[in-house]
C-alpha cells in the first residue's frame, strides 16, 4: 500500500512541477527541458519505488499512475471549473500586431520566439500581420490574421 500512496503523491508532484515549469510543446522543448523531464522522471522513480523491483510493485505503481491519468482527464472533462486550474487558459500574447510583454512575460516567451512560430505555422513574416495570437493551453500558439 505505501508504494501506492508514493506513486499517488509522484504524479500530484510531476503534475505540479510541468504546471509550474509553464507551456512548452513536447517538439519544440530546448535541451535543458529535455534534461529536465529525464531527471525528474529519474528522481520520481527512485522516491516512489525504493529499491522494490518487483513484479507487484511496478504493476501497484504503474497502475496507480495509470489510473491518476485518467482521474485526471475525467476530472478536466466533468468539472469545468477546475480545468483552468488543470489544462490552463488560452493567454493572449499578441493584439493587433504588437505583443502583450506581460504575458509574454508571464510566460517566459520572447516576442523572437513568437515570432519564429508565425513564420514556422503561418508561413507569414511579420506580428503586424496578426489580429490576435494565442498562447494555447497545450503550448503551441495560434494565429488569427488580420
Amino acid at each position: 500500500m505505501d508504494l501506492v500512496f508514493r506513486a499517488i503523491f509522484g504524479f500530484l508532484f510531476v503534475f505540479l512541477l510541468t504546471r509550474i515549469v509553464g507551456r512548452r510543446e513536447l517538439s519544440s522543448l530546448e535541451p535543458f527541458d529535455l534534461i529536465l523531464l529525464v531527471m525528474i522522471g529519474d528522481l520520481v522513480q527512485q522516491g516512489i519505488t525504493q529499491n522494490d523491483f518487483s513484479v507487484t510493485g511496478l504493476v501497484l505503481v504503474g497502475g496507480t499512475v495509470a489510473l491518476m491519468t485518467i482521474l485526471v482527464a475525467w476530472t478536466d472533462f466533468r468539472f469545468p471549473f477546475v480545468r483552468p486550474a488543470i489544462a490552463g487558459r488560452p493567454i493572449i500574447v499578441v493584439q493587433d500586431g504588437e505583443p502583450i510583454e506581460a504575458n509574454l512575460r508571464q510566460n517566459r516567451l520572447t516576442a523572437e520566439e513568437v515570432a519564429a512560430e508565425l513564420r514556422q505555422e503561418q508561413g507569414l513574416s511579420l506580428l503586424d500581420q496578426v489580429k490576435w495570437g494565442i498562447l494555447e493551453s497545450n503550448g503551441r500558439i495560434s494565429f488569427i490574421p488580420k
